[in-house]
């Protein structure tokens, strides 16, 4: 390309023109009064979601406890990523390790080896990763949570579309009397918040925002990313299956996870191999 041939069109400059599609002060406003009534911490992954709703939280919280917890299995570029934004944003760092960490577990199982016995751990995956080092978190922050977790990660009618929008219609039950006109207004004050059995309590500030809302607002406030998401996309990641979860995710092992683990992190592949042969199963 010749020096006065254009480079083509800025798809990070388009999506940062576009216009929000949500009231962002109206969101701040309630992620403020979430965390004036319970108090707590933001759950940070190191994902794009958690991004934008880390970014509309410190705008009213800045010292906010940001909580990471640790699989022990993540891309070795979202450690240093959360590293460095914890350093340039200054932020109040809580790293919570899964214990025992994901890959001891796996190797543990027997379920990755054929040539070793299963052996089933008597708690399940969810509590090792998740529910214990939450706990931990509560009690050391306070019961409520802030989290980047979408409605339309699932597909409507399941998993977390099901979560938000059952919660929509039984806070609109409890505490709408007559104050929201249309289902927008309903979304926009009552939606993104619940409550769990255990007393704690979730708001997502962007629950109800599309895959483009979100990469709008990190484009739109030059937000730094994680840089696994631009190494998957190199390496023919579908724009659907861009996450920086734990590196062996069973949600999408037969989708390629496993041969872009190879072909983007040959020697850690390698070595993972080692403690989990029947990844190569899955290539």
């Amino acid at each position: 390309m010749s020096q006065d041939e254009p480079d083509g069109l800025d798809l990070q400059r388009l999506r940062a023109l576009r216009r929000p599609r949500h009231d962002l002060d109206h969101l701040q406003n309630r992620i403020a009064q979430h965390l004036d009534d319970h108090d707590g911490y933001l759950a940070f992954s190191g994902g794009k979601d958690s991004l934008a709703a880390l970014h509309l939280t410190l705008q009213v919280e800045p010292n906010i406890p940001v909580v990471f917890f640790d699989s022990g299995l993540e891309y070795p570029e979202t450690y240093r990523y959360i590293t460095e934004l914890a350093d340039t944003w200054n932020l109040n760092l809580d790293l919570r390790p899964a214990q025992p960490p994901l890959l001891s577990i796996l190797a543990a199982s027997g379920e990755w080896d054929h040539t070793r016995p299963n052996q089933s751990d008597c708690r399940a995956l969810r509590d090792i990763l998740i529910t214990e080092p939450a706990q931990a978190a509560h009690a050391a922050h306070g019961p409520g949570e802030v989290w980047g977790v979408r409605a339309d990660e699932s597909p409507k009618g399941t998993g977390r579309w099901s979560l938000y929008y059952n919660a929509l219609t039984l806070e609109t039950a409890r505490t709408c009397t007559e104050c929201c006109a249309t289902a927008a207004q309903r979304r926009a004050n009552h939606g993104g918040q619940f409550s769990r059995t255990d007393g704690t309590h979730v708001f997502g500030p962007v629950w109800d925002w599309s895959i483009d809302d979100i990469w709008s607002h990190i484009a739109r406030h030059e937000l730094p990313v994680n840089p696994v998401y631009d190494k998957l996309r190199q390496l023919g990641t579908p724009p659907t299956q861009l996450r920086v979860s734990h590196m062996i995710d069973g949600a999408f092992l037969e989708h390629g996870r496993i041969t872009r683990l190879r072909r983007g992190w040959p020697s850690l592949f390698e070595e993972l191999a080692q403690a989990l042969p029947r990844i190569r199963e899955f290539i």
